[in-house]
């Protein structure tokens, strides 16, 4: 299915609730902090290696969320099982191979390999190779005709390499409005969106220029995340309908290469944001690159247990965090492991202090799911196989809430919705966010994209409504502006670094607040008879429809 996404200006509606919803509030919750700082300190340990998903460290990983859940009082989730099988192969790069471009002039270029440019194959073969490829910039490497938009119009790329931006046209706009939904990216800004439409094209290699800034985060997080074994979903074709390299360029290389053919990144940038751009063939330059690659089938698991309905037990809520993280880190030094303590060591532990509140509880009206997902970092693909291959029917589940990193930085005057304004889950939201006195606030950075980043977007595709937020950066210590530096400094020194590792000094203040907003809005969600829709203009309304109306 190819899905065409444009995310809506920002509209936290909280008056906008489905008729006939419960307004009874739930429960103060009993959320156990020992359980939250237990588990993210066990997750986060060297002993899990970094949790990355086929290794010991998902071993140990999935037996603990196992034993945890258990101990909690839930059930196994497939069909008296604690595990979903995830068929995952993965490829290993072996070596530093150079990308080299040839042209005019006698232009000989070599970008060094994590230098220059870090790129894999999507295609599972021992050897791929992109031979004298001629090279042309894409501008943004989106195709959307609802938005009249072609940045591949007129041009036939099919065997060549594309030179693609990072975000969206519109992502320095000051406001939401825009034909790209001005700051706030849309999933044509997204990197993994760029990569398949690439593929789409037809193009041998694809090739992303990373910024900072409308990327979101610096190159070592490019670098940690690409180096080192990939994983990708099995498929029947071992990936042959994908490109054969995709990969990003440091900024400074793409200038490189942008003068070896006559043009200068800025002006070609001020030129990508125009409507009516078109490609620029880089005439005469070409590309070569070889890869050799070992594959190993590499299954893994999401992790399910369930609190069973009392009276609806097959209508669902759900609750995702994904459990992996990276394993080893590219980084020089004498640690390389990459701990993930706050992404997501901490948002597992909320699955698990959240089992625990509800089974306190006891049962709700609807089945409540505690999904543990696999390979999140790899491509949100665990979240992607259940999402395609649910135990729990999506049409019958009534929506959801994702945790991917809690806020450990101290408490929050208020609660940030991540791509909020999309669904009448907000309303929810927004009652649950009165109820612990905090206020609803929009994203600080909507440029970055988060939506798309993690496992909600993987059931959103398929039509259940789902929310995903956490803390926001006004601080009860300090307000915004200390708030603010805290995000910055988690996402240049830790994010997907080895940096990211347990601290006994944490404040989980706000940890605690996310996670009773989490349940207030699972458990009266659970309680309640009402089928929250996304809004009737959101990209993700019609295929609820057509998955409601089949039941």
């Amino acid at each position: 299915m190819r899905l065409r996404l444009a995310a809506l200006p920002l509209a936290l509606l909280a008056g906008c609730a489905t008729a006939g919803t419960t307004t009874t509030a739930p429960a103060a919750p009993q959320i156990s902090l020992p359980t939250l700082q237990r588990v993210t300190q066990t997750l986060s340990s060297d002993e899990f290696q970094g949790r990355a998903p086929g290794t010991e460290g998902e071993t140990r990983t999935v037996e603990l969320l196992a034993r945890e859940f258990r101990r909690a009082g839930l059930t196994p989730g497939n069909n008296g099982n604690w595990y979903q099988d995830v068929p995952l192969v993965e490829i290993t790069l072996q070596g530093t191979p150079a990308l080299r471009v040839t042209g005019p002039n006698n232009t000989n270029l070599n970008f060094a390999y994590r230098t220059d440019y870090i790129g894999a194959s999507y295609r599972a073969q021992p050897r791929v190779a992109v031979n004298d490829s001629d090279v042309v910039f894409v501008g943004y490497g989106i195709n959307a005709p609802e938005l009249e938009w072609n940045d591949y119009a007129g041009v036939d790329v099919r065997g060549k390499t594309v030179v693609i931006l990072i975000n969206d046209p519109d992502w320095q706009s000051q406001g939401l409005e825009g034909r790209f939904n001005g700051r706030a990216m849309t999933y044509y800004g997204r990197w993994t969106y760029k990569f398949e439409e690439a593929a789409r094209q037809g193009a041998a290699a694809a090739l992303i220029v990373h910024d900072t800034a409308p990327a979101s985060y610096g190159w070592m997080t490019v670098e940690n995340s690409w180096s080192g074994p990939q994983l990708y979903m099995q498929s029947a074709s071992n990936g042959a309908d994908q490109t054969a390299m995709n990969g990003w360029l440091q900024n400074a290389a793409a200038r490189r290469l942008l003068a070896a053919g006559g043009y200068d990144l800025d002006a070609l940038v001020l030129a990508a944001r125009e409507h009516g751009f078109r490609a620029v063939p880089l005439t005469g330059l070409k590309a070569s690159v070889a890869m050799d690659n070992t594959l190993r089938n590499a299954a893994s698991r999401n992790v399910i247990g369930i609190l069973p309905g009392r009276t609806r037990p097959n209508e669902y809520v759900l609750y995702t965090a994904h459990w992996d993280h990276l394993g080893l880190c590219a980084e020089a030094g004498e640690d390389r492991i990459c701990n993930g303590a706050v992404d997501n060591a901490s948002g597992t532990s909320a699955l698990v202090a959240l089992a625990e509140a509800h089974v306190r509880a006891g049962r709700a009206d609807r089945t409540l799911v505690f999904l543990a997902v696999t390979a999140e970092e790899s491509g949100l693909l665990g979240s992607a196989y259940y999402a395609a291959h649910p135990i729990f029917p999506l049409a019958r589940t009534a929506g959801g809430f994702n945790m991917d990193s809690l806020n450990l930085t101290g408490a929050a005057r208020d609660f940030v919705s991540i791509g909020g304004g999309k669904s009448e889950l907000d309303a929810w939201l927004q009652r649950a966010a009165e109820r612990a006195g905090m206020r609803v606030s929009p994203e600080p950075t909507p440029e970055a994209g988060y939506y798309f980043r993690s496992d909600q977007f993987s059931l959103a595709k398929m039509g259940v409504p789902m929310l995903y937020g956490r803390g926001g950066e006004d601080l009860v210590n300090g307000g915004t502006a200390a708030g603010r530096a805290a995000a910055e400094e988690y996402r240049r020194a830790r994010y997907h670094g080895v940096e990211d590792e347990y601290n006994p000094n944490w404040d989980w203040a706000g940890a605690l607040a996310d996670v009773r907003i989490y349940y207030d809005v699972g458990r009266a969600l659970a309680m309640s008879t009402e089928w929250p829709n996304w809004h009737p203009t959101d990209a993700f309304r019609a295929i609820r429809d057509r998955s409601r109306a089949g039941q």
